[in-house]
């Protein structure tokens, strides 16, 4: 008999088959939860009540701060980063690999422990300026930029070779030809996964508890954890969940829609 369905027939079966698999084991899951146990420990309304507006005008607020200063710095150094990885001197290019290579490869914990232990050691005396803030956004910026240099850097060459020889024909130097013609046509074409580093930075800002900050330093998970850890629930870590959806969620749409219309332009 199946072999008898049309194949537009025989997918529609398929989908079919996976979609009521997907409901029955939801039904199954849902079935043997035990949702009073998970409502009296994560759901808890007078609890959550409590934690406004501070884990907004707090919290929230030094997540967004730690992630925007740690994306501008990393967008800064990552730029710097992707033209000595574009250098014709040689020398540049190790150094832009080897910072690539290096902070690509290490977990972000570590270097946030870095720079808030092994920084003030190296250098004694000296204090990062901004204090926590500063710390952190040295942190998400070194990690980020790793990650943004290899971005900027391929938009630098997907931009066509003709627009260098374009702005050359013109008078331009090499280097305002870059800054002018080439650099921009870049970006352009880069900003929606510098938007998804972005989405990424904000969630890593959660490391910032183990560089040890006051209560008007905390940010959401620090928060969070610490308010459960005083109230033995977990209310608070699913409304600190929450707040990061907030954020995350309508970026993540941004991301999409830059995409489909880069995908629409080419």
């Amino acid at each position: 008999m199946t072999s008898r369905l049309s194949r537009r027939q025989r997918r529609r079966l398929s989908q079919g088959v996976q979609y009521a698999l997907f409901v029955a084991v939801l039904a199954l899951i849902a079935s043997y939860a035990d949702w009073s146990r998970l409502r009296n420990q994560f759901a808890q309304k007078d609890l959550a009540l409590r934690l406004f507006p501070e884990i907004i005008t707090t919290a929230l607020r030094n997540t967004v701060v730690y992630t925007l200063s740690g994306f501008l710095l990393g967008l800064v150094l990552g730029l710097v980063i992707a033209m000595m990885r574009l250098s014709s001197v040689a020398p540049y290019r190790w150094v832009a690999s080897v910072y690539i290579e290096l902070f690509r490869g290490l977990p972000a914990l570590l270097i946030f422990i870095f720079v808030g232990v092994a920084v003030p050691l190296a250098f004694p005396g000296t204090e990062i300026p901004g204090g926590t803030y500063g710390k952190v956004a040295l942190g998400l910026g070194l990690v980020a930029a790793a990650y943004m240099a290899e971005t900027i850097r391929a938009g630098i060459q997907a931009v066509p070779k003709g627009q260098m020889e374009a702005a050359r024909s013109l008078g331009f130097s090499h280097g305002r030809a870059m800054v002018s013609v080439i650099i921009p046509q870049a970006f352009r074409i880069v900003i929606p996964p510098l938007t998804n580093e972005l989405v990424l930075l904000f969630k890593d800002s959660s490391l910032v508890l183990f560089l040890g900050v006051t209560l008007q330093e905390r940010e959401l998970t620090k928060f969070g954890r610490d308010l459960a850890s005083q109230t033995a629930n977990s209310t608070p870590i699913l409304v600190a969940g929450l707040c990061y959806l907030l954020v995350t969620v309508p970026l993540s749409f941004v991301v999409r829609r830059l995409e489909a219309r880069a995908d629409k332009a080419t």
